[in-house]
C-alpha cells in the first residue's frame, strides 16, 4: 500500500525492513539477549542482530525449537554468533536461573530486547500466581530487566559504548482497562477481558521502559530504554483467536506488514547511530511516535515499578 511507504524523520517508514533500517551498521562485539526469539519478529530480530556481527543469545522456552533456529540462522550467516538458552518469561524462577546462568558466563551485555509475550489467551494464572497476560508481557521481562543491569552498566563502563534496552509493546496498550494497569484487580477472573488484559500489559510495558529511563539517567549510566509498537503482524501472537485466526492470517497477508517490516523498529531502537542518547521514547514504523496519556504519566510510571517490586519480591 503507498501509505506503508511514506517515510518519517528517520528516513524511514512502516516498508522498511529489519535489513535496511540496519544497512551499513557494524554492530561486531555487541552482546545482545533476544527474548521468545524461537518465533516471529523475535527470530527476525536475532538473524538481523547476527548479520550485523551482533552475538545473539536467544532467551526461549523450546530449546528444541531454540536450536532449530540457531542452526538455521548460522546457515544462512556462517559467521554468526547465536546461542540459545531456556528462560520461561511466565515463570520468575525460570528468570532467575537464566540470568544466574547468564552471568556466571562471564559475558558483557550492551542490548537487552524485551520481545517476548502471549496476546490474548483464555483467564490463566502463571506459576507465580499472576495473570498470565501481565506475568510474561511485563512482570517476567521487569524482573529480568533488574537483574541484568549491573551487567549491562558495566558492560557500558567498560566498553565506553552506550547500552540499550528495548520494550516491545504494541497500539493495543491504548485499549487497557479503563484505570490503566489494575493495581488491585490484576488476578480478577470475573472482570477478565482478554483484549484489555493484553492491553494493560503493553501498557506496562511503556510505562516500564519510561521509569526504566528516568532512573538511568538520574544515575547517569550510559544505558537507554525505549519502547515500541512493531505494527500489526501475522505471526503466532494470533493462536488464541480461535476460529478467527484464519480469517486474520488469510487478511493480513494483504494488508499487516510481514515479519521482516515488523521486525525494523526493534533493530532500529537496538543499533541505529540515530538513536544515540535518545531514552525514554516510543517509536513506531521507524520512528518517533506519541503514546497514550496514560502511558505518559509519571505517576503511574512508578506506582507500576513499586507494585512490580513488590511481587517479584514476595
Amino acid at each position: 500500500m503507498w501509505l506503508f511507504k511514506r517515510k518519517g524523520a528517520s528516513g524511514f517508514s512502516s516498508s522498511s525492513t529489519a535489513e535496511e533500517v540496519t544497512d551499513g551498521i557494524d554492530a561486531s562485539g555487541l552482546t545482545a539477549i533476544v527474548t521468545g526469539a524461537s518465533s516471529g519478529i523475535g527470530l527476525e530480530t536475532a538473524r538481523v542482530l547476527a548479520l550485523r556481527g551482533v552475538h545473539v543469545i536467544m532467551g526461549i522456552r523450546n530449546m528444541d525449537a531454540g536450536e532449530k533456529v540457531k542452526g538455521s540462522i548460522v546457515n544462512e550467516i556462517p559467521a554468526a554468533k547465536v546461542d540459545a538458552m531456556e528462560l520461561d518469561l511466565s515463570s520468575l524462577a525460570s528468570v532467575r536461573k537464566f540470568v544466574t546462568e547468564f552471568t556466571s558466563s562471564g559475558r558483557p551485555l550492551n542490548l537487552l530486547i524485551n520481545n517476548a509475550g502471549v496476546m490474548m489467551p483464555p483467564f490463566e494464572l502463571s506459576k507465580d500466581n499472576i495473570e498470565l497476560q501481565f506475568a510474561t508481557n511485563h512482570l517476567g521481562h521487569f524482573l529480568l530487566t533488574n537483574l541484568l543491569l549491573d551487567t549491562m552498566k558495566k558492560t557500558a563502563q567498560e566498553t565506553k559504548r552506550e547500552g540499550r534496552i528495548v520494550n516491545v509493546s504494541s497500539e493495543a496498550h491504548r485499549r487497557s482497562y479503563k484505570e490503566g494497569i489494575r493495581f488491585d484487580r490484576i488476578n480478577d477472573r470475573e472482570g477478565y477481558s482478554r483484549g484489555a488484559a493484553y492491553g494493560q500489559s503493553k501498557l506496562a510495558n511503556i510505562l516500564h521502559a519510561n521509569e526504566l529511563a528516568r532512573r538511568l539517567k538520574e544515575d547517569g549510566t550510559d544505558i537507554t530504554a525505549n519502547s515500541l509498537h512493531p505494527g500489526v503482524i501475522v505471526t503466532n501472537l494470533f493462536r488464541h483467536l480461535g476460529v478467527f485466526e484464519g480469517f486474520v492470517t488469510t487478511l493480513g497477508r494483504l494488508v499487516l506488514k510481514n515479519v521482516q517490516e515488523g521486525a525494523s523498529t526493534t533493530c532500529y531502537a537496538a543499533l541505529h547511530p540515530g538513536l544515540k542518547g535518545v531514552s525514554g521514547e516510543y517509536l513506531s514504523d521507524n520512528n518517533l511516535a506519541k503514546a497514550s496519556a496514560k502511558a505518559a504519566d509519571t505517576d503511574l510510571a512508578n506506582k507500576l515499578w513499586d507494585f512490580s517490586m513488590d511481587l517479584i519480591n514476595k
